[in-house]
């Protein structure tokens, strides 16, 4: 990757001098490559640069002034952000290059990334902590044991209750079959009985009958007189 700087080598703006004398100076005192891009002497470079610095990072009259720099086609930025950059020790981030070891910039991003990978143990920490302590219901340790045991329970009581109703139709059957039988005794008890005093009516008509026939065809009657004894009938 290269570091490329433009610059004005025949500006007369004193301010600008300065500032590209300061972005060129750390940079070599940093042993950082660079590529300086005339854009005074180069109508090249100075095309290029205006047309590839951010409109957010232009100027209210859109004309970026040097120095700008760039990672090859990535803008970093101007002189500004180049000094914030380098006043809190991350030139090598606002660059995009990785720090060399043993710089402030590399002890810096170390205790950076121990500090993040503590945030995230402790917060792993937490959670499985918070996990354990969250009670896990029977059915999820047991898995669907417990459920099937449950289920098989149920068909059971739907059985026993199926086998009390059948038990309850038979036991209705019986008391019905129960009422129905005395019913039927009933009936037969009166059918005797009509069938016996119609047979004692005919036998007291017969015995009526025989009485007046005999009576007729036997008895004297009371004024009758007999004239001779021998005439009597017999009895």
């Amino acid at each position: 990757m290269v570091i490329k700087v433009f610059l004005a080598s025949s500006s007369g703006s004193t301010a600008i001098k300065k500032k590209q004398q300061d972005v060129v100076g750390f940079l070599e005192a940093l042993k950082v490559d660079y590529a300086p891009l005339d854009i005074a002497c180069n109508e090249e470079n100075r095309m290029w640069m205006r047309q590839n610095v951010p409109e957010e990072k232009k100027p209210s009259n859109g004309i970026p002034l040097p120095p700008q720099i760039f990672n090859e086609e990535g803008y970093c930025g101007d002189y500004e952000t180049f000094f914030d950059a380098k006043e809190d020790n991350m030139v090598y981030a606002f660059l995009g290059l990785p720090p060399p070891p043993g710089s402030k910039e590399a002890e810096q991003a170390d205790k950076a990334l121990i500090v993040e990978n503590g945030t995230h143990a402790e917060e792993t920490n937490a959670e499985e902590s918070l996990d354990e302590s969250i009670e896990v219901p029977v059915e999820a340790r047991n898995g669907n044991a417990h459920g099937e045991e449950e289920q098989e329970a149920e068909e059971e009581e739907g059985e026993g209750d199926e086998e009390e109703v059948a038990e309850g139709e038979t036991a209705e059957e019986e008391v019905t079959e129960g009422d129905e039988a005395p019913a039927d005794e009933e009936e037969e008890e009166e059918a005797v009985e009509e069938t016996d005093e119609a047979q004692a009516e005919e036998e007291e008509e017969q015995v009526a009958a025989c009485k007046n026939w005999h009576v007729s065809s036997v008895c004297v009657p009371v004024h009758w007189k007999p004239t001779d004894s021998k005439t009597l009938p017999v009895t």
